[in-house]
């Protein structure tokens, strides 16, 4: 049987990193990413490409997570692991000149989307009793520019927090989930490897933890050496 990945989440660079690792793996994966829906937002456009298998996905609508889980079945027979991928772009933009179509995006695509799309992922993985969820979260470093980030930060903790209660209370489970964070600073291809590598070790031990990436630092030698 194949090995059957799902990647879910914002369209970002570490996103490209985790797709580009991905696809070293398998020979083929599904992905489901949001796309960039608000026009003063900085993100990364993904682009299919072979062996991804682009699905449509609408966060905002439980109905469009089952949907979500049944075509990536049914295109790869069986989810055996699911990336979920929170790195939200910057909404630089002062908060009483948003328009409410900017924030029912704000919420639908960046904080409802997680909670739909996890709920059916455990329902289906405590059903077989097996497979593996990634949460991985991309932290948000304070940055000093004059007009505040008001999408980030936000749902950036919504996702944070989400994760940390459903940790919390698999660490039990026949199924594994794990959290995975790193400063959005990071090289987010040695970070996609790393979540790779820690899945692929299939310890009981990894299950129900955060999974905190830093790079190593470069060995300094004493001085004249």
């Amino acid at each position: 049987m194949n090995r059957g990945i799902l990647l879910a989440g914002n369209e970002s660079s570490l996103s490209v990193a985790i797709t580009a690792e991905t696809s070293k793996r398998v020979e083929q994966f599904a992905t489901a990413f949001i796309p960039n829906r608000l026009s003063n937002s900085i993100g990364d456009k993904i682009f299919p490409a072979e062996p991804m298998i682009p699905l449509v996905w609408n966060p905002g609508s439980p109905v469009s997570a089952r949907a979500l889980i049944l075509a990536a079945e049914n295109r790869l027979e069986r989810i055996h692991e699911a990336i979920i991928i929170c790195a939200p772009p910057s909404l630089r933009k002062s908060p009483n000149d948003l328009s409410s179509s900017e924030i029912e995006i704000m919420i639908n695509d960046h904080i409802k989307g997680w909670f739909y799309l996890v709920k059916e992922l455990i329902a289906i993985f405590k059903l077989r009793q097996i497979g593996t969820l990634a949460l991985v979260h991309s932290e948000i470093e304070n940055g000093k520019e004059e007009t505040s980030d008001v999408l980030a930060p936000p749902a950036s903790s919504a996702f944070r927090a989400f994760a940390q209660n459903i940790l919390s209370i698999s660490q039990n489970e026949t199924f594994q989930v794990m959290g995975f964070s790193a400063p959005s600073t990071s090289d987010n291809a040695a970070f996609a490897a790393f979540i790779f590598k820690t899945m692929e070790e299939r310890s009981k031990q990894n299950n129900g933890k955060w999974h905190k990436f830093a790079k190593p630092s470069k060995l300094r030698l004493p001085f004249g050496r």
